[in-house]
């Protein structure tokens, strides 16, 4: 499975607009190579070099899976969005306080069609338990 993106490279930098210093909405994805088995597809959006330990940015389940990316600011409407760090159920994007932070646009093909009772604190143990297959795109930000 292959993520990607026409907004920015894999370990390039993240364009401000789709960070707290511009737009802040998300930027466009695309993927390829699913495997046969997957049956919907989730997302998640991490940075793990925040301070207090990995701030989670965006988190979504519920793509079809024959969805194969969206555009800027958008989401398939069957999509289902998870409360992030911002505390917020939407794409929060790079604003760190210091220094260039990494943040990691993973891509999980998972074995069911639909999660039940998604949640930030159940997220990522359903991801291990659904996961056939997964796909990473790094972008890098740091403050103007």
């Amino acid at each position: 499975m292959r993520l990607k993106s026409r907004d920015f490279e894999d370990d390039g930098v993240i364009p401000s607009k789709f960070t707290c210093d511009g737009d802040n909405v998300s930027p466009q994805l695309s993927w390829e190579n699913v495997p046969d088995g997957a049956k919907s597809l989730a997302l998640s959006v991490e940075d793990p070099d925040a301070i207090r330990g990995t701030f989670i940015h965006w988190l979504v389940y519920d793509l079809p899976k024959e969805v194969t990316g969206f555009d800027q600011a958008s989401l398939p409407r069957e999509a289902r969005q998870v409360t992030n760090d911002f505390g917020k159920e939407d794409y929060g994007g790079p604003c760190p306080p210091w220094g260039t932070h990494r943040y990691i646009f993973t891509m999980y093909a998972l074995d069911v069609e639909h999660l039940e009772g998604v949640s930030k604190k159940n997220f990522f143990k359903l991801m291990n338990e659904h996961t056939v297959d997964k796909a990473k795109l790094i972008g890098l930000y740091k403050r103007r």
